[in-house]
């Protein structure tokens, strides 16, 4: 799914991916950084106080913006970059993603922009002439265009931009987690990338769950957890179940696993206890992107290198 990844970000420099990537989550600051070409990242964990982060569309996120501040740095510079730029990897929770259809888009960006800020004015509860945006064509037919859309408000998207340049970092491409996430399925192996792949990306508040089939997003949906730990599960259990099921409809064939990334926010690891939590369900619950061996400058905890990972696939 590299044409996500490259394509629909919210933000990027010229000149491709940086070789570091950091993950902002609710219980802190994952941090990967590729050392030198050719060879494994390098991964740091730094914790958050509760709190720190509340994430979302119509408040400031940052409850704790130089606490925020002091973990980016701490976590980058244990895996010490090559560059100042990174890849920010944001909660999906702040960041409306959307795959939409058109008759036709005009080629060039310049033109295409307006078109689908147009269309999205009424879809999102925010301000979108002045909200980051990003799209990428994902399907393109004689009379149809499939399109990915990200969009994120813009006071937002400049509340994490903030946090990272007062790290003493510089955001050069900026993603909200499950789409970054998707980059992780089939790193390094072309004919599994093309294969049909159900994921869910769970947070402590949120889960996404996503379908990817060869260079198409057939599925891409944020729900929302209540608070309450028994409504919390049963609300994913409900979440997954959809999921599988318009797999199945998509696809003539039920799923047979489903791929893990994000965390639990109960400190278990995070496929044996979405196993736990799916108990009843015909699926096998793996790790999107298995954590190496090798490689951690920190403990890491319970944290998913999914995102990460995803951002540094195909980095040179």
């Amino acid at each position: 799914m590299k044409y996500i990844l490259n394509k629909a970000q919210i933000k990027t420099q010229p000149g491709g991916r940086p070789p570091a990537a950091i993950e902002i989550t609710l219980g802190g600051v994952l941090a990967a950084a590729i050392p030198a070409p050719g060879q494994p990242a390098i991964y740091a964990f730094q914790p958050l106080a509760p709190g720190a982060l509340l994430p979302g569309i119509g408040e400031p996120n940052l409850r704790a913006a130089e606490a925020i501040s002091a973990a980016i740095r701490a976590a980058l510079d244990q895996v010490s970059p090559r560059t100042r730029s990174v890849t920010v990897i944001i909660p999906d929770t702040v960041v409306r993603v959307f795959v939409l259809d058109f008759d036709s888009l005009p080629p060039k960006p310049a033109d295409a922009y307006p078109v689908l800020r147009f269309r999205l004015r009424k879809m999102v509860p925010f301000d979108v002439e002045h909200a980051g945006l990003s799209y990428q064509v994902l399907t393109e037919k004689k009379d149809e265009i499939k399109v990915l859309a990200a969009v994120i408000p813009g006071a937002i998207l400049a509340e994490y931009e903030g946090a990272v340049r007062a790290a003493g970092y510089e955001p050069g491409a900026v993603l909200p987690s499950s789409l970054a996430a998707l980059e992780a399925v089939g790193a390094g192996d072309s004919a599994n990338g093309m294969q049909a792949v159900l994921i869910a990306n769970l947070s402590p508040v949120a889960l996404t769950t996503s379908i990817t089939s060869g260079h198409d997003l057939l599925l891409y949906r944020t729900l929302d957890l209540p608070e309450d730990p028994a409504a919390h599960i049963e609300e994913v259990r409900r979440g997954v179940a959809v999921a599988a099921a318009y797999y199945e409809d998509k696809l003539d064939a039920p799923p047979l696993l489903l791929h893990f990334a994000g965390s639990l926010g109960t400190g278990e690891p995070g496929a044996e206890g979405l196993t736990n939590w799916l108990d009843g369900f015909e699926l096998s619950v793996v790790e999107l992107a298995p954590r190496p061996a090798t490689g951690a400058a920190s403990s890491l905890g319970t944290a998913s290198i999914a995102a990460v990972s995803g951002a540094l696939a195909g980095v040179r």
